[in-house]
């Protein structure tokens, strides 16, 4: 983080320094990336205990990994991966979200997709994605997903809600098995 920033510093610091000849696209940062420095210090300052970010570039704010260890539930002692891609349109869209870990969940299925709302483009209920949203929105409402917004009445993965109504200890033993196998 601190390399985008250094380099957002230098570049508007730099501005009145330039030959009348330079090119300035050349030297412009986008307004995600401007966005993005200041969301990731504020996501850092403010990350839930039970999540991890992850940045394998520090230049490209706009790819990153989350991991959720939730500590409490069914999904207790699992980690589960997020891989999170930022668009060139943000804060008019929202992030891209995709959950890398197999798991056994009613509002995510098992190669990745997720239904929490606030990553909705378009929402009737209004609780969909808006410009006022920040990435700090995303990591927590992913974090819920495993305690609170865990939701079972509106599910994306159909078979796990179904399991969990017939079944509620069975449906532990699978969470837990899948875990075991892709959450360690």
């Amino acid at each position: 983080m601190l390399t985008l920033a250094s380099k957002l510093k230098r570049d508007d610091g730099g501005k009145t320094g330039r030959a009348s000849g330079a090119s300035d696209s050349t030297h412009r940062v986008s307004i995600r990336d401007r966005l993005l420095t200041k969301e990731v210090a504020e996501l850092e300052a403010n990350l839930p205990s039970t999540c991890k970010a992850n940045f394998p570039d520090e230049d490209k704010l706009h790819h990153f990994q989350l991991a959720v260890s939730p500590d409490e539930g069914y999904y207790q002692s699992g980690r589960f991966q997020f891989e999170i891609d930022v668009p060139e349109a943000y804060n008019m869209v929202p992030p891209k979200v995709r959950c890398l870990t197999r798991i056994w969940h009613p509002n995510i299925t098992e190669n990745g997709e997720i239904c929490l709302s606030l990553l909705r483009e378009h929402s009737i209920d209004g609780t969909g994605w808006a410009p006022t949203r920040t990435l700090k929105d995303v990591v927590w409402g992913l974090n819920s997903l495993f305690t609170d917004l865990l939701n079972f009445d509106d599910p994306l993965n159909i078979d796990a809600a179904e399991h969990h109504l017939r079944d509620k200890e069975d449906f532990r033993n699978k969470v837990q098995e899948y875990i075991k196998h892709y959450a360690r």
